[in-house]
């Protein structure tokens, strides 16, 4: 990924790092005696470097989504018992999580259960320089309906609403909304929480001036999660016009409003049967959330009931907007609008075989669906290039994720061998170079899921010299420690059980956002990239994975008859 005289620097600032008594030793020793004092030695810090002082705009650049499969709903009133029907699930999933008892049946017992705790308590609070996250146990739900804000009681007195109460309560809101004066709109003030994190920091404190937005400000933190009830977005239902509503709701002119980025969970219905969640990532990871869907979707049972008809009506929150609010506004709604024309998403079903294939070649389908996304990029780009997987860490105290780096040695050479030795090289050398590529991956997925990665420890070496207020270490000034942390392909996998799959878009300008889900019989990957880059094409991306991945196929598959006819003879 450098050239050879680069390289011989980096080599000599890594050499002078790690001599004995050094700089690196130093640090080693501050990191070892953090430790020993914290549950998680590189938690805080990773927390921040991730997500907290990431000034980029929550959707699309940071906020995950998961697409429900399109619900046939034949008008708006289905999609309000769809509606009712997800919130008693929602609910019904949060008591699971906070009892003890029921914990250990439903999630799994070697796993570190921070994440759980924080899915419906926490939510993103913006600051000038960096964010924080805040926790606060709400009873309430927020209802967003053409972008307008109601807190939603799931209790009154001592009863829990059924759904034949929620039902009423979300179609008093929609009613409302549809029938409001423009006197009566409050301002889109969930546009603010969609631009720049600075920007929205600055707009944030003019408008805590005022009591009263202060007060609505704390209803939106302090709720269990958002349901976002959006109106007819008038695109073809593609998966990948459905990612991308779920990522940006389509701007200010469709549902992109009808939102709060900066809390945990959103759940979205759109009337046209576009329906999914929206997650901001700094609290937990995607697994996390895809567990929770996946219960709400598959066991929760609609409760029937009749309503009690004195309920009190949802409560619609006020905004007082002064002039440079409206100005934010307008600004935030322009900002957005750009993410939206940027967004380059493609989602791409491989039907020729999935994960039980991979399998019956004794490989590890992460690691061989690594190497076809290093063989696509190759394939696109002649070049290799430095690559994020994320590894989760949940197995420890407060572990979150650390990187699996992808873009090996033994992947550059299968890569090679396939692309510029299309002909000349044989397919046993192909095969061989496939196999040792597959075998480095999984060791090094091995060590990283075990706590041996790299990326946090340097992370936690590099920290520790600010805090210590040293002069940074060579090593981290270094071109190619930028270089290998400017992730133009940065990748996950999402597996899940339902018929629902995850997407998110890159982390650089000139990268790519890959996730991917293996089924037995088939593989879904959403590529995402941005218009604006002259770098990346989501749609070349996906026919080189696409042909990367028949060409493997065919290689594994005259290997096995090739073995089979030895094994006859």
């Amino acid at each position: 990924m450098v050239s050879e005289t680069q390289f011989g620097k980096t080599r000599a600032a890594v050499e002078a790092f790690g001599r004995a008594g050094g700089v690196g030793e130093t640090l080693q020793e501050q990191l070892r005696e953090k430790r020993e004092n914290t549950d998680n030695w590189v938690y805080d810090v990773w927390l921040e470097d991730m997500y907290l002082k990431n000034r980029l705009a929550l959707p699309v650049n940071s906020s995950p989504a998961l697409v429900f499969p399109k619900q046939p709903f034949r008008d708006y009133r289905e999609s309000l018992v769809f509606a009712a029907h997800l919130i008693l699930g929602v609910s019904q999933y949060k008591t699971v999580c906070v009892c003890v008892c029921c914990r250990k049946t439903l999630l799994d017992a070697r796993v570190c259960k921070d994440q759980y705790q924080r899915l419906f308590s926490s939510s993103r609070r913006v600051g000038l320089q960096r964010d924080t996250l805040v926790t606060a146990d709400g009873a309430h739900i927020i209802v967003a309906c053409r972008n307008q804000f109601f807190v939603l009681n799931l209790t009154e007195g001592s009863c829990r609403l059924n759904e034949a109460d929620l039902q009423a309560q979300l179609q008093w809101i929609y009613e409302q909304t549809r029938a409001q004066t423009r006197a009566q709109t409050q301002p889109a003030v969930g546009l603010l929480t969609a631009d720049g994190r600075t920007d929205w920091a600055s707009a944030r404190e003019q408008l805590l001036k005022d009591a009263v937005n202060r007060e609505s400000v704390e209803l939106m933190e302090s709720c269990m999660c958002v349901v976002c009830l959006d109106d007819r977005a008038g695109l073809e239902p593609s998966d990948a016009n459905r990612a991308s509503l779920m990522l940006h709701g389509g701007g200010q002119e469709k549902n992109g409003a009808n939102r709060w980025y900066d809390k945990t969970l959103q759940f979205v219905i759109g009337a046209d049967g576009v329906c999914g969640v929206v997650c901001e990532h700094s609290p937990l990871e995607g697994i996390v959330l895809v567990q929770c869907a996946e219960h709400v979707l598959k066991h929760i049972k609609p409760i029937s009931g009749r309503s009690a008809s004195e309920l009190p009506h949802p409560r619609r929150l006020v905004w007082k907007c002064s002039a440079g609010i409206q100005s934010a506004l307008a600004s935030a709604a322009d900002h957005l609008q750009r993410l939206v024309r940027n967004l380059d998403m493609n989602v791409f079903i491989f039907t020729a075989h999935g994960k039980e294939l991979i399998k019956q070649q004794k490989m590890s389908p992460d690691a061989y669906i690594q190497l076809a996304l290093q063989l696509a990029f190759y394939r696109s780009h002649r070049r290799p290039v430095s690559t994020y997987e994320s590894a989760s860490l949940r197995r420890f105290r407060q572990g979150r994720v650390d990187n699996i780096r992808s873009a090996t040695p033994e992947a550059l050479a299968f890569a090679k061998a396939m692309t510029d030795g299309r002909t000349s090289t044989q397919d046993t050398e192909k095969m061989e170079k496939l196999r040792a590529a597959v075998e480095s991956q999984t060791k090094i997925t091995a060590l990283v899921v075990a706590g041996m990665g790299t990326d946090n420890h340097l992370l936690g070496l590099r920290e520790m010299a600010k805090e210590m207020k040293m002069e940074m270490p060579d090593i981290f000034s270094d071109e190619t420690y930028h270089i290998s942390n400017h992730f133009i392909l940065s990748t996950s996998q999402v597996p899940t059980t339902e018929e629902m799959f995850c997407c998110y878009g890159p982390v650089v300008a000139d990268g790519y956002g890959v996730c991917y889900n293996p089924q037995a019989d088939r593989m879904l990957f959403c590529v995402s990239s941005f218009r604006e880059s002259t770098e990346t094409c989501s749609g070349l991306l996906v026919r080189e994975l696409d042909a990367g991945l028949r060409d493997m196929m065919h290689l594994c598959m005259k290997h096995s008859d090739r073995r089979q006819q030895r094994q006859t003879v």
